[in-house]
């Protein structure tokens, strides 16, 4: 008959294949920054393929393959406004061998819009890069007699409630951009959300609804065609491709929206690895390639520390939270 083993045998193997374990992802841990990445790198883009996170992203992942010698693999994982791809790269080891291109809904606003988030963006993830910021514009049919924004204003407080304003959804920046304009300039308008940018816009060139606050990207063919007329930019400067739109600023409404992307990984991630990561990415975002990509979606350049991601989300949570709080607006 077979001997059964000990309890100290047990134990005497358990502890060795501890230790083993331990030294595995002691040597996993402590790859040599020189060497990493040694094996292909996951890419979750957490939008589905054809928008700009995808387009961009996948350049940042093909620049950074041919950089360090290894594949960077993207993978599309949509879903709840980013959560899904999100919550994916939260939970995956911080080995450096899992990275997020993911957005401003999932870093900063979701947590107060969805009530089951499945993460915290501060705890659960390491920022790495700002790829880049989509302004938003706000826009009026022509027939809207209201030439900038004040005079938008204006028209809203003589006759409150009377004009209308189209979002591409609840709880998107569109959105809460408008919510941000109504407390500050003490307005009242009638949001009309829809489901994209595209039936947002129809509806105004239309003339079914007065005003469009969407990103700059769904509505500059329009405005250069002068089927829409633009009134602001969201920005803290002007757009380089429509110089005579002032921002908000200019005109005395204290908001700034904007669209960010960048890169993120899982918390716990080794600073050398994020370092590496970030001056590389920074190089790409700064190339005339980089720079045509990301104005083919007007988008303006970020770059920058990891600190600056990390700072600009903690500022954003904190600034769209109040509003979303106060305008009372919920995803679920």
């Amino acid at each position: 008959m077979q001997k059964q083993p000990t309890s100290r045998a047990l134990t005497a193997i358990g502890t060795a294949v501890i230790a083993c374990l331990g030294w595995s992802g002691a040597q996993a841990a402590d790859e040599p920054v020189a060497s990493y990445p040694s094996k292909p790198v996951r890419v979750i883009v957490t939008f589905a393929p054809g928008g700009s996170s995808d387009v961009v992203g996948r350049l940042l992942a093909q620049k950074l393959g041919e950089k360090f010698g290894q594949q960077f693999i993207v993978e599309n994982r949509a879903g709840a406004a980013g959560n899904v791809g999100t919550d994916a790269v939260a939970k995956a080891a911080p080995d450096g061998y899992t990275l997020g291109v993911s957005t401003s809904g999932p870093l900063a606003n979701n947590k107060f819009l969805y009530k089951d988030m499945p993460f915290d963006p501060e705890k659960n993830l390491t920022p790495v890069v700002l790829i880049g910021e989509i302004p938003l514009i706000i826009a009026v049919n022509p027939s809207v007699p209201a030439k900038n924004l004040k005079e938008l204003v204006d028209l809203a407080r003589a006759k409150p409630g009377t004009l209308s304003v189209a979002s591409p959804g609840n709880g998107t920046i569109g959105h809460l951009a408008w919510e941000l304009v109504k407390s500050t300039a003490k307005i009242n308008m009638t949001h009309v959300p829809y489901k994209g940018d595209v039936p947002a816009m129809t509806d105004v060139l239309a003339g079914n609804v007065q005003v469009l606050t969407a990103p700059i990207t769904a509505a500059i063919v329009h405005v250069q065609a002068g089927k829409l007329r633009g009134l602001a930019i969201t920005s803290n400067k002007r757009f380089p491709a429509m110089p005579d739109v002032p921002t908000a600023i200019e005109q005395g409404v204290n908001v700034e929206a904007t669209v960010w992307s960048a890169i993120v990984g899982p918390a716990g991630m080794p600073k050398a690895y994020i370092d590496k990561l970030n001056a590389e990415a920074n190089r790409i975002i700064a190339s005339p390639e980089g720079q045509a990509k990301l104005n083919q979606f007007g988008s303006l350049a970020g770059g920058g520390s990891p600190e600056r991601l990390g700072s600009l989300m903690r500022a954003e949570a904190v600034k769209w939270k109040q509003v979303i709080e106060s305008a009372n607006v919920k995803m679920d």
